[in-house]
């Protein structure tokens, strides 16, 4: 019995020890987690801290005003900062110029590139608003883009006058993601366009309006292919989308392309029937560019191969497409290349190919029996202006488009090439722009249709198209340039399209001989201007019999150093 008992003793004994060092166990285990958590803790606080400064440098002011959890941790820290800090940073913003979208520093009052001040009605006044100043004096003219539909178009049919063709749903067709800097394709190339005629008393008052048509996949169809159709009327449906990296398209895109190509055609078909001396389409999106299948350089449907085959419907035989937009009109090119009735003549930067889009090179003829019929006069470089153009159109354009006798004339009036604009980087102003339009406008019995395709300075666009549509009104008394002689580079291109042309209208043969002789002159002229003499250094007598007896022999031509 005693045994048993000692037995269940030392049993009990041998239990609590077990219960003793399973609580020394759990109080150690519980010690080691609590400080493995605290090493954890410790190692997790750095990560967390790098993560919260590696957010706060690239985090924008307001993903910090979205994200404000992230950084509450530290406001214990912070009592000493000054909430009033953020706001000051805040108002350091930068501001985009109505002109020309460049963006500026909130201190400056002028844009940078441009010089326009930052609160300009350009959009209100058009060309017509100071550059440098909010105008007080001038009455804004708001109505304008209303006002463009509400004119009769029967009204000028018997007059014969100049029609505009616009709508204002082309207006709806905007970029919709909203990036750092606007595209240059935007609504208010427009809008100034239209402030712009508006405060001139031109547009509504001298000029009639055509009532604005949808074109038809039909006529579509005899320009694109089914393709390209289907994909612009497929944007329809998307609130955002993009056919290239800069060529956008939103909910109305495809509606407002219709529109422009619907009044293309029917401004053309005004014209050859006589319904309309001549016409401007103020119209957008832009269409060069646009080919069979192509949608690309912000052009969706072209516009100025709609009107050809509109005029060519309406009557015209012949049709000549002049293309004066600083980037090639590849699009223009690809659709009538292999056709004889429609000349196409275009002058744009080229640089070797180097400049958007890379094509419109001097060989470029056309081909399949249209030989000849595509005129592609690239410069080689930027700045090009008045004197160069004036003298292109004098020994290339007028020649080759008087010898082809066109019916009806298109003009694919780009004014990207105008001072100013920072796309095109030349130098044309709205007095070369209109010398040009009277110049061509003696051509097919002055049945003419200006159609617009780019263009991004406000000002410059604005004021020229003013500028030409008073040509085609017939009040803008255009002066000869005084001197139309052009640089060194005009004169080299304008040579190498005529040894190239010259094979094909033989109008050119005199004329390239005279341009050939000009470039003579100037490579001689060039050659034998005298070059400045280095002055001869006269070292003094005494240096003859001292150490320096060498330098006087040498620098006198004593001495001659013999050459192996």
């Amino acid at each position: 019995m005693v045994a048993v008992v000692v037995e269940m003793n030392s049993v009990k004994s041998r239990e609590a020890e077990i219960s003793v060092h399973n609580q020394a166990y759990e109080v150690g285990e519980s010690s080691v987690s609590d400080a493995s958590d605290e090493v954890a803790e410790a190692k997790v606080q750095p990560n967390a801290l790098q993560k919260r400064a590696r957010l706060q440098k690239e985090l924008t002011f307001q993903d910090l005003y979205e994200n404000q959890e992230l950084f509450d941790e530290d406001d214990d820290e912070d009592g000493d900062w000054d909430p009033s800090q953020l706001q000051k940073c805040l108002e350091v913003i930068k501001w985009l110029c109505k002109n020309c979208t460049v963006d500026n520093i909130n201190d400056d009052v002028c844009c940078r590139i441009c010089g326009e001040h930052k609160d300009s009605k350009i959009l209100s006044l058009g060309h017509f608003a100071s550059p440098f100043a909010p105008d007080e004096d001038l009455n804004e003219i708001r109505p304008t883009i209303k006002g463009l539909r509400d004119i009769d178009p029967l009204e000028s049919a018997a007059n014969s006058s100049t029609a505009i063709g616009f709508d204002e749903r082309m207006l709806l067709h905007a970029e919709v993601e909203m990036k750092p800097h606007p595209h240059p394709e935007r609504p208010d190339r427009l809008r100034a366009i239209a402030a712009s005629l508006a405060r001139a008393g031109i547009f509504p008052g001298r000029c009639c309006s055509i009532p604005a048509r949808e074109i038809t996949q039909e006529e579509l169809m005899m320009v694109h292919s089914s393709e390209h159709i289907e994909s612009v009327e497929v944007t329809s449906k998307l609130m955002s989308s993009y056919f290239t990296s800069d060529t956008y398209a939103n909910e109305h895109s495809a509606c407002a392309a219709r529109l422009a190509a619907g009044l293309c055609a029917d401004l053309a078909s005004a014209i050859v029937s006589g319904r309309a001396k001549n016409g401007f389409a103020l119209v957008r999106p832009p269409g060069h560019h646009a080919g069979v299948k192509d949608v690309m350089g912000f052009c969706l449907h072209n516009n100025a191969a709609v009107a050809a085959l509109a005029a060519q419907a309406a009557g015209a035989k012949k049709v000549l497409i002049l293309d004066w937009d600083v980037h090639h009109g590849n699009g223009t090119q690809e659709i009538f290349e292999q056709n004889n009735s429609v000349l196409y003549i275009s002058l744009h930067r080229h640089e070797g190919g180097a400049f958007y889009p890379g094509t419109g090179g001097a060989h470029e003829v056309g081909y399949m029996g249209a030989e000849g019929f595509c005129v592609n006069i690239p410069w080689s470089r930027g700045g090009v202006g008045d004197n160069d153009y004036i003298f292109a159109f004098q020994h290339v354009v007028l020649p080759i488009a008087s010898e082809f006798a066109p019916d009806f004339t298109i003009i694919s009036a780009g004014f990207d090439a105008a001072r100013g604009d920072p796309l095109g980087g030349c130098d044309i102003t709205p007095s070369g722009y209109a010398q040009m339009t009277h110049m061509l406008n003696a051509l097919s019995g002055g049945k003419m249709l200006v159609i617009l395709e780019g263009g991004y300075n406000l000002r410059s666009i604005s004021s020229s198209a003013t500028a030409v549509i008073k040509v085609l009104l017939g009040d803008s008394h255009v002066c000869e340039l005084e001197n139309s002689f052009p640089s060194k580079s005009g004169l080299q291109t304008v040579f190498e399209v005529l040894d190239i042309q010259n094979n094909f209208w033989p109008s050119l043969k005199p004329i390239f001989m005279n341009v050939m002789s000009l470039w003579k002159m100037y490579c001689l002229a060039k050659k034998s201007k005298p070059t400045k003499k280095r002055r001869r250094v006269i070292p003094p007598m005494w240096w003859r019999w001292g150490r320096r007896s060498f330098l006087f022999h040498m620098l006198n031509g004593h001495l001659r150093v013999k050459s192996k």
